[in-house]
């Protein structure tokens, strides 16, 4: 049965359970329901299944519009978007999110932060009476390790917010003490935290196969221990102030071993059709494809036939999230086909080129480039400006050139309009809101670069591990190991990098060597727009890098003629007799650009200054609901937050 058919079949039958479980009146925000007692229910399999379906679609949140994603508000897609929170990318509007400032204002209630625990109730409710259903043991583990599965993904996701939470093992009663009870340390949570996934792993059956849209099987589970002591042993190694180092390197090992059970398993592999748009092609499939994708550890499949749909493309062409554009910062990190940046050599005003780069006039950035960059960013022409959605043509010489339409506050912020993730379907787009688009949850690359990393942070990195990692993601990509030996990444013999490491020397307060330079940019290189950089530099200690001034595209002479306003009527182009669009984007009013002719993005906001973002350290973690402070005496406030 899969994952996007049972939870369409059990939606009201579990809507309904938590109805009687309280699910709006959270117990830890108001005095609870009494427990539901149905001694009608947990008797039978079928019993067990409806409850736990119920759990899915709670979890896996998918390309789903709903904005309550703790601790942000994210519509359309929490991978697709998310990392709009990050320094990968911003969002459409004068100013940025609040949430971003040291402004935001600590929330009276839970308001999508986080600290809400209606669905930990029901998990306590079902590990409390599962076993009175009369069936075989085996059968009631199985699905009791599915909850143990989402149980460790849901504490995961709050010590990540808030850090100290109370850890709530029982299904509680109306006068449980526990329900006024202080927050557990850290350490305590996350070891019941490894309890519950190691013991998911121990319940569950196991994989057969590739099953990525089935039940949470082993491999889920490995995968999600994988990525949960990765965060954990980096966190405790790199936030020296909680005072855990010394139990960094048990969570790393942890790590290696999930990702290593993946990669030894034989049952999963990088996508490639073949094509030179194979990483662009990942993310652009639609209904049953993702069952058989070998990248797909977990998924959703959504599909026309069973009624089970997303709006990824209507936000993509018809909503704000045209605004979603990326910044110089992740631009910019992205390699040469050479396998060395885009600049050799120099310092800050008087850098050495890469012979390779060609510069940044009118997007020739591009160019001899990491094949990803292509496949994430548009050039221009690119995307739906040569798409017509009316016939369905996906053609440039049929459609013509549409440069971005560059404003300060609108949907061409910084000139880098994402196209992972974007599919010019012409049949999903005339659906409006019902495109089955599928999505990855828990993609296998990611199991391989939290293989990588961990294993360098214990010291035990060899150059078999980033040849079956980073080297292979790259041959994926499309790097010519041939043509350019130095694409492959060597131990002992990185690129110099002299603009990240000046980066990294004036934002951080530890040392990066050049191999986990590299191993970092790897990760936010292959993994951009999933809904994860914003984790990792809260991991690793570098929410300053949230501070590089955020900027878009280069100004340059040509840029602005062709933004002057002269060629609102369209222009052609005496190359390639092609029809370019332009629109009007003067200086000083559509853009604003700093001394070296770079777009400021957010130049006229009200919360930030000449578009580089305040950060305080404090903010690492999240603040508790001064609500909740006040209905429960023993819950402190995080620091900083007072």
């Amino acid at each position: 049965m899969k994952i996007n058919i049972y939870i369409k079949q059990s939606l009201v039958i579990f809507t309904a359970l938590t109805l009687f479980l309280g699910c709006n009146d959270d117990f830890m925000e108001r005095a609870p329901l009494d427990r539901l007692v149905n001694e009608n229910f947990w008797n039978s399999q079928s019993d067990l299944e409806l409850y736990v379906n119920g759990l899915y679609q709670v979890y896996i949140w998918g390309h789903t519009q709903d904005p309550r994603r703790p601790p942000f508000s994210v519509r359309g897609s929490h991978i697709a978007y998310g990392d709009v929170i990050s320094d990968n990318a911003t969002n459409m509007g004068q100013n940025i999110d609040v949430r971003l400032t040291d402004a935001y204002v600590v929330p009276l209630n839970d308001d999508n932060n986080g600290w809400s625990w209606g669905n930990l109730r029901q998990i306590n409710h079902f590990l409390a009476n599962y076993r009175r259903a009369a069936i075989p043991e085996e059968t009631k583990q199985a699905y009791a390790g599915e909850v143990y599965f989402f149980k460790a993904w849901d504490y995961f996701r709050r010590v990540q917010i808030f850090g100290d939470v109370p850890w709530i093992a029982a299904d509680l009663a109306v006068d449980s003490p526990e329900l006024y009870a202080a927050r557990d340390p850290r350490a305590l949570v996350m070891d019941s935290v490894l309890m519950c996934i190691n013991r998911a792993i121990a319940w569950l059956p196991a994989a057969g196969g590739a099953n990525p849209v089935g039940r949470i099987d082993q491999d889920k589970a490995q995968f999600l221990k994988s990525r949960i002591c990765l965060y954990e042993g980096t966190y405790r190694k790199y936030h020296t102030e909680i005072g855990l180092q010394s139990s960094a390197a048990q969570w790393l090992q942890e790590s290696v071993a999930a990702s290593d059970a993946l990669i030894s398993s034989g049952r999963y592999a990088l996508y490639d059709n073949g094509r030179a748009d194979a990483y662009w092609a990942l993310f652009a499939q639609r209904d049953a494809a993702i069952r058989t994708n070998p990248e797909a550890v977990l998924g959703v499949e959504y599909n026309f036939n069973i009624g089970v749909m997303n709006d990824l493309l209507v936000y993509y062409h018809d909503n704000i999230h045209l605004g979603i554009t990326g910044q110089k910062s992740l631009v910019d990190e992205y390699l040469c086909v050479d396998g060395r940046p885009i600049y050799i050599g120099g310092g800050p005003g008087s850098y050495v080129d890469n012979p390779l780069f060609l510069g940044f006039g009118k997007w020739t950035e591009l160019e001899n480039r990491d094949p990803r960059l292509t496949q994430t960013i548009c050039r221009p022409g690119e995307y739906i400006s040569i798409f017509n959605r009316s016939t369905g043509v996906y053609d440039a010489q049929a459609n013509g050139i549409n440069f971005p339409r560059l404003q300060f506050t609108g949907l061409e912020q910084s000139g880098y309009r994402f196209i992972k993730h974007w599919m010019p379907d012409k049949d999903l787009m005339d659906r409006a809101h019902g495109s089955s688009q599928s999505v990855i949850e828990f993609r296998y690359a990611e199991a391989l670069l939290n293989y990588v990393e961990a294993k360098y942070e214990l010291g035990n990195l060899v150059q078999q591990d980033v040849d079956i990692t980073i080297n292979r993601l790259r041959e994926r990509a499309g790097f010519d190991f041939t043509t350019y030996p130095s694409s492959r990444l060597l131990i002992g013999n990185e690129p110099v990098d002299p603009r990240l490491d000046a980066i990294y020397a004036d934002k951080l307060d530890y040392a990066v060597t050049p191999l986990l330079r590299e191993i970092r940019r790897e990760r936010r290189v292959e993994m951009a727009q999933e809904d994860l950089r914003y984790w990792d530099l809260m991991r690793w200690k570098a929410a300053r890098l949230l501070t590089v001034p955020m900027r878009g595209v280069r100004m340059t002479a040509e840029m602005q003629e062709l933004y002057s306003g002269s060629h609102a009527n369209g222009l052609i182009n005496p190359t390639t007799g092609i029809l370019e669009f332009a629109t009007i984007a003067l200086l000083n009013r559509d853009v604003f650009v700093d001394e070296d002719g770079f777009i400021i993005l957010k130049a006229r906001s009200t919360n930030m200054s000449n578009g580089i973002l305040p950060w305080s350290d404090y903010r690492y973690l999240w603040p508790i609901p001064t609500g909740q402070l006040a209905l429960n005496n023993l819950l402190t406030q995080n620091p900083g937050w007072e």
